[in-house]
């Protein structure tokens, strides 16, 4: 069974109006109400691609509920820890002309709810894949994706890690499955900018010898890069289509990776199926649907 991980979801609510006039009264023109996480974003695009997967982490309130509910009605399984206080966050997403954000804090986690997290990873072994994906909110230990892929070492667990900088660097010892930066935060982690695909290569193979198995590099408009266990570097030009939404596009690369990969055991497949996803979404206002992904896969 696949395994996501979001410890901080939201709902994103998406307000799209002409024109944000400060300190006086606005109307919309449309809004929309979405899930928001990156681990939810994973175990929708896994679903929409065939692949059953159940969704973990925290939620809270009314707002938790709904979350729940959306990810039911898309035949996501969940099993959450459910937080006595306090609600899931809401985050405002103003699109007028610049897009502006107002993210909600969520709600505090605690150390007992945390230890019931930690125990249902403890049941996840051969044959399981787990996702772990996005930032660590401010009540939470700043190691908590290490002691977890510490805890699982030797299970023979696929893990999948999505993080910035040290969150991403301090698990490597622990030979994730794969981990998706994108290129600016490749070079983030080496104090380099990096402008070509030897660069960015030679990034990610030291990567490798840190212990990650698989790096696979996103590169938006220049397309993506795999560095897999084998040592072949795959490269993929990005897909033609006009870009409409950033937000989700990384985490449907990895559900496109981990789908392909399962699928048939290809590398080559798996950066494909992901590139498609990826791209799918980018060229979406919500999370890429199968047969977006499948109609970019066929122009390949």
């Amino acid at each position: 069974m696949i395994y996501t991980v979001t410890f901080n979801p939201a709902l994103d609510y998406v307000v799209r109006m002409d024109e944000l006039a400060l300190g006086q009264v606005n109307r919309t023109v449309s809004e929309d109400v979405q899930l928001g996480g990156k681990g939810i974003n994973v175990s929708w695009v896994l679903r929409e691609l065939g692949h059953e997967n159940v969704a973990l982490g925290f939620v809270a309130g009314f707002t938790g509920k709904a979350i729940e509910d959306g990810l039911a009605a898309k035949g996501v399984a969940t099993d959450f820890i459910h937080l006595p206080a306090g609600l899931t966050r809401i985050n405002v997403k103003l699109k007028a002309g610049e897009e502006t954000e107002i993210n909600g804090k969520g709600p505090d986690i605690s150390a007992e709810a945390l230890e019931a997290l930690l125990h249902k990873l403890d049941a996840l072994g051969e044959g399981d894949v787990l996702v772990l994906a996005g930032s660590i909110p401010a009540s939470m230990p700043s190691d908590v994706y290490e002691s977890i892929l510490a805890r699982l070492e030797g299970k023979k667990v696929l893990c999948a890690v999505d993080a910035t900088r040290d969150l991403l660097v301090n698990v490597l010892k622990y030979r994730p499955f794969v981990i998706k930066p994108n290129n600016h935060e490749l070079g983030e982690i080496f104090g380099r900018t990096l402008t070509t695909d030897e660069e960015i290569r030679e990034c990610a193979a030291k990567l490798q010898e840190q212990g990650a198995r698989n790096v696979l590099v996103s590169m938006a408009g220049d397309g993506a890069m795999l560095l897999d266990e084998n040592g072949v570097c795959h490269r993929l030009a990005a897909h033609k289509g006009k870009v409409k939404n950033s937000v989700g596009a990384g985490d449907s690369m990895v559900a496109g990776f981990l789908a392909g990969y399962l699928d048939i055991g290809d590398y080559e497949q798996a950066l494909r199926v992901g590139s498609a996803a990826g791209s799918a979404t980018a060229f979406s206002d919500v999370l890429a649907t199968r047969p977006e992904i499948e109609a970019l896969l066929n122009k390949a």
